[in-house]
């Protein structure tokens, strides 16, 4: 491993730091940030977050936690997960977001670890006694509660202490680099050293990991403001950029479909289906618009963004993600032409809509079907009349009820101060719910992926999004 690791050069972190931080970094949002990841005593698969701010990271690696799981075991054995397995699943969700960020034919990762003057080998050596110690003494789920308790609170037996109450400016010189040439390598180097992600700084190292991995000329090429921070200075919370790495290995800063030109400007936007979603309660105002690549994953997992926080989404119904229909795909495309959502394109360019759709697109029939569907020669196509001549019956695939379960890492934001899943029982209305709800912003999310959604609670109540 030695040829593989070095001392991370000044002008590397500089660079990394003004990206995240800004030039005037707070502690207190540095601290806010440094925690590690570890899990809740009452759910064993759901991440607890400390403090506010540093959900950009957490409800992502939760996300690809989440669908690990639901590609691997019913929901009714969760409970009973044991803790080395949590962490494995964690270990996996942060290889698959490195992946990501890699996106190399030839993949290249580098891991971003604290060198805290005490070795990694005698560290594993003391955790891995003191867990045999544990378990032989008690040997019950007890034991294992009682020990994420202590890590809840900050209290880490076996943790390196010269890493603890770093200023930002001594966890900047502590930091090392490894570099990775396969997944196998990159796992077993995480597997070995589960302190990188487990202890203090283990929510940075992580994200420092894939911002080492990416590139940093490449996220400020991919970023709209390369010279806005990713880490608000103020209030802590993530960009939209930061978080859009997170789930896509991509830092843009839009949730759209594509690339878009507003006048002499390109705004990047999301280029594939992800295998993870995002919703945004911002979009009934039209804030921001959550594209179909975003709104419909291949995976039934969804971050949810409200005005402060973020948290996930899912649901066991895989008929929630299934395949894009022919009209589903027209629509996205028509879009795609239509930048600012007027719901309809300029009558000349039909025929790169029908060729991006595989339709019939040469010259004379375009003509025919320019003159039908604009009749009254006013230049402009409208969708509803693009869609009802070429797709007019659309069949839906989404069944009428289905499971949703809800997680948010606050413990102050979760019923009885408890992190777990929370079950809703949704249903697809016969009509449309037009009405906007403030006082019910979980609602108003989920419309904007299920317009006649209803849903029932088992706690009696709407889960918090903040």
């Amino acid at each position: 491993m030695a040829e593989n690791v070095v001392q991370c050069d000044d002008e590397f972190l500089c660079s990394m730091k003004t990206m995240l931080w800004g030039n005037n970094v707070k502690e207190e949002v540095f601290r806010r940030w440094a925690q590690g990841f570890y899990f809740s005593p009452e759910e064993p698969t759901a991440l607890i977050q400390a403090e506010g701010g540093p959900c950009a990271v957490i409800a992502p690696v939760q996300a690809f936690i989440l669908k690990q799981l639901l590609t691997e075991a019913d929901i009714s054995v969760w409970k009973n997960i044991s803790l080395d397995r949590c962490y494995q699943l964690l270990v996996q969700a942060s290889i698959e977001i490195l992946k990501q960020a890699s996106g190399q034919n030839v993949p290249k990762f580098s891991v971003v670890y604290i060198d805290c003057n005490v070795s990694s080998k005698e560290s594993d050596k003391n955790r891995k006694s003191e867990k045999t110690s544990e378990m032989d003494t008690e040997g019950d789920a007890g034991s294992v509660q009682s020990k994420e308790k202590e890590m809840a609170q900050g209290v880490v037996k076996g943790a390196n202490k010269d890493c603890t109450s770093m200023t930002i400016d001594s966890f900047h010189t502590q930091l090392r680099l490894f570099t990775a040439n396969s997944i196998e390598q990159l796992e077993e180097f995480l597997s070995d050293r589960l302190e990188i992600l487990k202890d203090q700084y283990g929510v940075l190292l992580l994200l420092y990991s894939v911002i080492a991995t990416k590139g940093i000329n490449e996220i400020r090429l991919e970023m709209s403001d390369p010279l806005e921070s990713m880490i608000d200075s103020t209030y802590g919370y993530g960009s939209q950029s930061l978080i859009n790495l997170m789930l896509t290995g991509r830092a843009v800063s839009y949730v759209w479909d594509h690339d878009q030109n507003i006048g002499d400007l390109k705004l990047r936007g999301i280029d594939k289906q992800n295998a993870v979603g995002f919703l945004a309660l911002l979009e009934h105002l039209r804030y921001c618009e959550v594209g179909s690549f975003l709104k419909s994953p291949s995976h039934p997992v969804w971050v949810l963004g409200s005005e402060t926080h973020l948290t996930v989404l899912f649901s066991t119904e895989r008929r929630l993600v299934s395949p894009e229909t022919p009209a589903e795909q027209a629509k996205r495309v028509f879009r795609k032409c239509d930048p600012e959502g007027n719901n309809f394109i300029p009558a000349n360019l039909l025929q790169d809509v029908l060729s991006e759709l595989g339709l019939v697109a040469d010259a004379e029939y375009v003509d025919i079907m320019r003159k039908k569907l604009d009749s009254e020669n006013l230049g402009i196509i409208l969708r509803s009349s693009f869609m009802d001549e070429f797709f007019p019956e659309e069949t839906r695939s989404c069944p009428d009820t289905f499971p949703l379960y809800h997680y948010n890492g606050l413990r102050r934001s979760n019923y009885e101060n408890k992190v777990m899943y929370r079950k809703g029982q949704a249903v697809l209305l016969e009509c449309t719910i037009k009405g906007i709800l403030e006082s019910n912003p979980m609602l108003t999310v989920l419309q904007t992926k299920w317009p006649r959604i209803e849903i029932q609670w088992d706690i009696g109540r709407n889960p918090s999004l903040n």
